[in-house]
C-alpha cells in the first residue's frame, strides 16, 4: 500500500482537540496497521464473549442484488470477501502498473533483489507447509498461506523505529511486498479456480478489447472503467474464476498517462481515491470478518495440528530463510547488492518482518478450505495470527538492534 508521511504540522500536533487528534492518527504511516490489528482484536472479542452469537449473525446476514433472471446471493462474508476485496486487488493493481512504469521498480537495480527474495520468501514456506502435510490430501491446499507478506503491518512495525530506518530498506520491503502480491495473484487464477462456466468467461473475454480500445484511446472517465469492472466482477463471480482478480485485470487497462491537453492522470486520480477507503474501510472489515478464532475449541492438539503449525513454522522461519537465503546467494553471486546504508544484520530483520502474512494469508485460507469439512478440526488462522505475531515482534527487534542509533 501507498506509504503515508508520519511528520504532522506542528499546530495540529499542538491541538488536544478529538477532531486533531483524529486528523493526526490518519496521517501516521502506521495507522492502517494499528487499524488492522484493532479489527482483529476485536473479532476475536467478539468470538470469545456473549457477543458471538451477535459476530455469527452479521457474518451470516444474506445480501442479495438481483436484476431481472441474474441475481448474486451470498452471505454478508462473502460479499465483503470477493467483493470489497476486489476493490483492494484494484488498489494493489493500480500500484503495481504506477511503480513499474514511474516508480521505485522502473529502475531495475531496484527490481532484481526484492524479486529474488519475493521468489525464496514464496518457495521456503510452502515447503514447509507441503512437508508437514504431505500426508493428507485434504489439508494440501492450504500451501499457499504462509507465502505472502502483509505489507500495511510490516511498514507499520517499521514506523516504530522512526528515522533509524533507511529509504532503502522500505523501498526493498515495498518491493518484495509487491512481487509477492503478483505472485498471489497467480496462485489465486491458476490454483483456487474450479467449475469454469465458459459462457460466463466469454463475457469477460468480450470486455478485454473494449477495456484495450479505452485504454488506447486515453478515456479519461473513471466511470466508464468502473462500469466496465462491475461487468467483469459479475461475470468472473459466475465463471468459477475468483471474482477479486476483475480488480487487477481492470488497473491494467486504465491510462497512467494522458495527451498533454488532457488532465490528470486517471490511474493516480483512482489510487488517490482509494487508498483512505481501502487502508481505513475495507482492510479492517476484512480482518474483523476473518479473524474471529474462537478460542474456547483451542486445545493442545489443535495447537500442533499439521496446517497451524504448518503455516505458523511457514511464515516465521520459512518466510526469513527464504528472503534472507536467497537475497545472500544473489548478492554473493554477484547478480545484487546490498541496499544502500543496509547491513546484513538489518537485511535479516526485514526478512523476519516479511512473515507477517496477515491479510493475504487470511484471504487466501478463505479460498482454500472454502466448504472443506476437514476444516472443522483445525483453524487455520490460529497458525496465521501466531506466525505473523512471531514474525513482527522478532523483526521488530532484530531491527532495533542493527539499525544505527540515532545521534544524540
Amino acid at each position: 500500500m501507498t506509504r503515508r508521511s508520519p511528520q504532522l504540522p506542528n499546530d495540529t500536533m499542538n491541538d488536544n482537540t478529538p477532531a486533531s487528534f483524529l486528523a493526526a492518527f490518519f496521517k501516521m504511516e502506521s495507522a492502517s496497521g494499528i487499524l488492522l490489528m484493532a479489527a482483529a482484536v476485536l473479532a476475536m472479542i467478539c468470538a470469545n464473549t456473549p457477543l458471538a452469537g451477535y459476530y455469527n449473525l452479521f457474518l451470516d446476514t444474506p445480501v442479495a442484488v438481483r436484476i431481472g433472471a441474474l441475481e448474486v446471493a451470498k452471505p454478508l462474508l462473502l460479499w465483503i470477501n470477493d467483493g470489497l476485496m476486489a476493490i483492494f486487488f484494484f488498489l494493489v493493481g493500480l500500484e503495481l502498473k504506477r511503480e513499474l512504469i514511474e516508480g521505485e521498480l522502473a529502475d531495475r537495480r531496484n527490481v532484481i533483489l526484492p524479486g529474488i527474495g519475493a521468489i525464496g520468501g514464496m518457495a521456503i514456506p510452502a515447503l514447509i507447509y507441503v512437508g508437514l502435510n504431505a500426508h493428507n490430501p485434504a489439508t494440501l491446499d492450504g500451501w499457499a498461506i504462509p507465502a505472502a507478506t502483509d505489507i500495511a503491518f510490516a511498514l507499520g512495525v517499521l514506523t516504530l523505529l522512526g528515522s533509524r530506518v533507511p529509504t532503502s530498506i522500505k523501498i526493498f520491503l515495498t518491493g518484495l511486498a509487491i512481487f509477492d502480491d503478483i505472485g498471489a495473484i497467480l496462485i489465486i487464477a491458476l490454483f483456487y479456480t474450479d467449475n469454469i462456466s465458459v459462457s460466463a468467461l466469454t463475457v469477460v473475454a468480450l470486455c478485454l478489447p473494449l477495456l484495450a480500445l479505452m485504454n488506447w484511446r486515453e478515456v479519461e472517465s473513471k466511470s466508464l472503467y468502473m462500469v466496465v469492472g462491475i461487468v467483469m466482477w459479475v461475470a468472473l463471480l459466475k465463471s468459477g474464476v475468483h471474482a477479486t482478480l476483475t480488480g487487477v485485470v481492470l488497473a491494467m487497462f486504465v491510462p497512467i498517462r494522458v495527451s498533454q491537453n488532457a488532465g490528470c492522470s486517471p490511474l493516480k486520480e483512482m489510487e488517490h481515491d482509494l487508498h483512505a477507503m481501502v487502508a481505513f474501510f475495507i482492510l479492517p472489515l476484512f480482518a474483523f470478518a476473518n479473524a474471529g478464532i474462537d478460542f474456547a475449541g483451542v486445545g493442545v492438539e489443535q495447537l500442533v495440528h499439521p496446517v497451524p503449525t504448518g503455516i505458523a513454522l511457514g511464515l516465521f522461519l520459512g518466510k526469513q530463510a527464504g528472503v534472507f537465503g536467497f537475497c545472500w546467494l544473489a548478492i554473493r553471486a554477484g547478480l545484487a547488492k546490498l541496499p544502500d546504508g543496509v547491513s546484513w544484520g538489518t537485511l535479516y530483520g526485514t526478512a523476519v518482518l516479511c512473515g507477517i502474512g496477515f491479510t493475504m494469508s487470511l484471504f487466501i485460507g478463505s479460498l482454500a478450505f472454502e466448504g472443506n469439512l476437514a476444516h472443522r478440526v483445525f483453524d487455520d488462522r490460529l497458525g496465521i495470527v501466531l506466525g505473523s505475531l512471531a514474525s513482527g515482534v522478532v523483526g521488530y527487534l532484530v531491527l532495533r538492534a542493527t539499525l544505527p542509533r540515532q545521534p544524540t
